[in-house]
């Protein structure tokens, strides 16, 4: 219990250090807070002037009286009017201090969110592709939409109140006190009632919103995972089944915030209890103290209606702490986010590169993803600049990853990779990413205008030179034939575009980038014959005067390349220069050996060719 408290203390320090710049609102909300507690002091006094000076003889309170004329202070109904009168100022005054502690409120949350959202995000963007791929996106979506929104709880709707509350009720126990230190004693025997319940609740609670928030975080990803996937799920019949595992999935998450619920009414339960026995007892014990004369009925009231407000604060001093363990859980999951450290950093005394030549050198380079066996083993070759070079190997052989760690995207377990006879290490890494342009086998287009898409490494780029990397790339054509042309929607990840218009817009994106290294990864694989040539046409433009990486499987993508590298196994296995078509493909069929139904379909067509 003691270490679970240090984590919340811990964790509460941390926030406030990183929302320091919103202390000035926070102390706001601080002292508009406090303002209830007199005005919560000052609403029973009406009922008690109302009870005991009008219905009874009692004078008014002194301060009050010497506050009045005199002709009026001694009239018969002055005590109503002052009871009245006091109760409406009390009321004004408690709506306008609710009104600007509201608006002050909301609009730190809201940037208290936006704060820490706008923290995460760009760190994630920055978390290297081992997090991404052994976490996924929806955790990490999840902690920065959701976590982050119910972290100011800890501040605005935890500490405020806390103090607020130990504020209020200190000041009430004094004028209870003051009024029946016996209905004080009685009153406050509940407290370390309170305390003794809610310890164990805190932890159980505790340990229910993680397992809550886990249960979410899978529902998202497994909706998310079936949505981005539909067109498989709707080809496979899986509608029923993938609805039978989100189902499935989200009853656990149900269950297992009515578990929260449940624990969390247990508490509230007996905490109500507590009070309501207590209150019995202060009642009791009051009457019988009227009765004596020892105390008037107006001041039993007085004292009663002190003592439900005193329980409020001494309620939210014992049930806040349990209710903050979900902002706390929230908390962690989202500083854990923060903390996680890039596999792949830049040095503090990087280089920078404005435009490679395009010389690279793979110095025995070994790779292995965390510790499973390697999936490259003492790589060595050596590309020179505007060098067209072909990658071809069974699946799963290491191809991808060399170009993965070529744009640095994972580090080396073992060796180096030179750029310009420099570690790529030592580069910066923005420059070294403007260095390559990457044209992927799934294009990977945003929810944006096809101007949009094809700008997107050069932001800046007018609409002249957009159109010219379109034409390049056999694009223009299609594209202007649209109702919108370039400022045409391609729908989410360009799914109002064919797979190969979609491809001619990466291609475009790549001509307008105008890297000195191009990586093409399959660009023709999901393309029918017809449109493989109008791509082809426009990567021959595109390779010219570049470092050229090609991963290919079909013999006509790479008979442009100047040398093949073979890769099995994580090793290199030959380098051979193909001197035609018909050698690319006997090199393939005899030393790579893929699924050889593709590459003997393309044979045929060829050989008839």
């Amino acid at each position: 219990m003691a270490s679970e408290k240090s984590s919340n203390v811990g964790l509460a320090r941390r926030l406030m250090h990183e929302w320091r710049f919103y202390w000035p609102h926070m102390a706001g909300i601080l002292l508009l807070s406090l303002l209830s507690a007199p005005l919560a002091l000052l609403a029973p006094l009406a009922m008690k002037i109302a009870v005991d000076s009008f219905i009874g003889s009692k004078p008014l309170p002194g301060l009050i009286e010497a506050m009045l004329p005199a002709s009026f202070a001694q009239s018969s109904n002055a005590a109503l009017v002052v009871a009245v009168g006091l109760g409406l100022l009390v009321a004004l005054l408690t709506q306008l201090q609710t009104l600007a502690n509201t608006m002050l409120y909301n609009f730190t949350y809201e940037k208290l969110v936006l704060s820490l959202r706008t923290r995460l995000f760009p760190h994630v963007q920055h978390l290297s592709l081992s997090y991404h791929d052994e976490k996924g996106t929806s955790d990490s979506t999840y902690r920065i939409l959701y976590d982050t929104a119910v972290i100011p709880a800890i501040p605005l709707s935890g500490v405020v109140p806390l103090v607020t509350a130990g504020f209020t009720l200190v000041a009430m126990i004094y004028v209870v006190y003051h009024l029946s230190w016996q209905l004080a004693l009685v009153a406050l025997g509940v407290a370390p009632v309170m305390l003794l319940i809610s310890r164990p609740f805190n932890r159980h609670l505790n340990d229910l919103w993680h397992k809550a928030k886990k249960l979410d975080s899978s529902a998202l990803s497994a909706l998310q995972e079936v949505l981005s996937s539909v067109r498989v799920v709707k080809a496979f019949g899986k509608e029923e089944s993938e609805q039978e595992n989100l189902t499935h999935i989200a009853e656990e998450g149900v269950w297992a915030r009515i578990r929260v619920a449940y624990s969390k009414g247990a508490f509230d339960f007996l905490i109500g209890m507590t009070t309501a026995i207590s209150m019995a007892l202060v009642v009791f014990i009051g009457m019988l103290q009227v009765k004596s004369n020892t105390l008037t009925l107006g001041e039993l009231l007085m004292i009663v209606s002190y003592l439900m407000q005193l329980y409020g604060p001494l309620q939210i001093i014992v049930t806040k702490v349990a209710e903050l363990q979900s902002s706390f859980t929230s908390a962690e999951r989202a500083l854990e986010l923060l903390d996680e450290v890039p596999a792949v950093r830049e040095h503090a005394n990087a280089k920078s590169i404005r435009r490679a030549e395009g010389d690279i050198i793979f110095e025995n380079v070994s790779f292995a993803y965390d510790d499973d066996a390697s999936v490259l083993e003492d790589v060595s070759f050596e590309v020179r600049q505007n060098t067209h070079l072909g990658i071809v190997g069974e699946t799963g052989s290491g191809k991808t990853t060399l170009i993965s760690l070529l744009t640095r995207l994972y580090d080396p377990t073992q060796g180096r990779i030179l750029l310009d006879q420099v570690d790529i290490r030592d580069y910066k890494l923005k420059d070294l990413g403007n260095q390559y342009a990457i044209v992927l086998q799934e294009p990977v287009l945003f929810s944006r205008s096809i101007a949009e898409n094809i700008s997107y490494a050069r932001p800046d780029a007018s609409k002249e030179d957009i159109v010219k990397a379109a034409r390049q790339a056999n694009a223009h054509e299609f594209i202007a034939a649209l109702p919108d042309g370039y400022d045409t929607e391609v729908g989410e990840r360009g799914m109002r575009l064919s797979g190969g218009e979609r491809q001619r817009i990466s291609i475009a994106r790549a001509f307008l980038k105008n890297a000195p290294i191009l990586i093409l990864d399959e660009p023709t694989s999901s393309v029918d014959v017809k449109t493989e040539a109008v791509i082809m046409e426009a990567v021959e433009r595109l390779i010219q005067d570049r470092t050229t990486f090609i991963i290919a499987h079909r013999p006509s993508t790479l008979k442009i390349c100047d040398h093949l590298l073979l890769v099995r196994n994580g090793s290199i296995t030959k380098i051979k220069t193909p001197e035609s078509t018909e050698a690319t493909e006997a090199l393939m069929l005899d030393d790579y050996q893929p699924a050889t139904d593709e590459i003997g379909h393309e044979n045929r067509r060829l050989q008839e060719d």
